[in-house]
């Protein structure tokens, strides 16, 4: 039987624009423990394709990896707005990509074992370029790739980002039962 912990103290240890950070002490099968969580709002991710049946895709350095990542479009999810407002407003800001349908495919938790973040899967298509605005301190490049290319660099390792593994898993299983819309691959 799995035990279920409860919450007995919460303190906060810090406030950030993007994340909190808390300690809870909580109950564990034999005495307490303490937890440190992360809140942050969550985020929409993007598994955008194109008519052509490629993946839209933004390459930028990530300073806690301390390299230049392979990544599918994202963003994080701002106060009042619901997933699905993030997905359309962050996949225009990125990409400048403007999809016809948006369609939620699932919802993860990245990193369950410290974080509280969930992250809200959503496949565009129907895509109608535009121009990009990106945060002002975001640098992107903006590619469209082939999906089975981008799935052999997940196999090779060579994509490390584990929601645009989820994604591109995910949009290549509907390409192989035939589930993207019509006209697609």
């Amino acid at each position: 039987m799995t035990f279920e912990e409860k919450t007995l103290e919460t303190q906060r240890i810090y406030e950030g624009a993007i994340i909190n950070l808390r300690r809870d002490k909580v109950t564990v099968e034999n005495g307490t423990s303490y937890r440190e969580i992360i809140e942050h709002n969550g985020g929409a991710v993007l598994a955008a394709v194109t008519d052509e049946g490629k993946m839209v895709m933004v390459r930028q350095y990530r300073k806690p990896a301390e390299r230049v990542m392979l990544e599918v479009p994202a963003g994080k999810i701002d106060a009042g707005e619901t997933p699905l407002e993030t997905a359309r407003r962050e996949l225009k800001e990125e990409t400048g990509y403007t999809p016809s349908k948006v369609e939620y495919m699932t919802e993860f938790y990245p990193s369950v074992g410290y974080s509280e973040e969930v992250l809200y899967l959503y496949l565009c298509t129907g895509l109608t370029a535009g121009e990009t605005c990106p945060d002002e301190n975001e640098a992107l490049d903006i590619l469209e790739m082939d999906i089975d290319e981008l799935y052999q660099m997940v196999m090779r390792a060579e994509i490390r980002d584990a929601k645009t593994i989820v994604a591109i898993m995910m949009v290549r299983s509907l390409a192989e039962e035939g589930k993207l819309p019509e006209g697609r691959k």
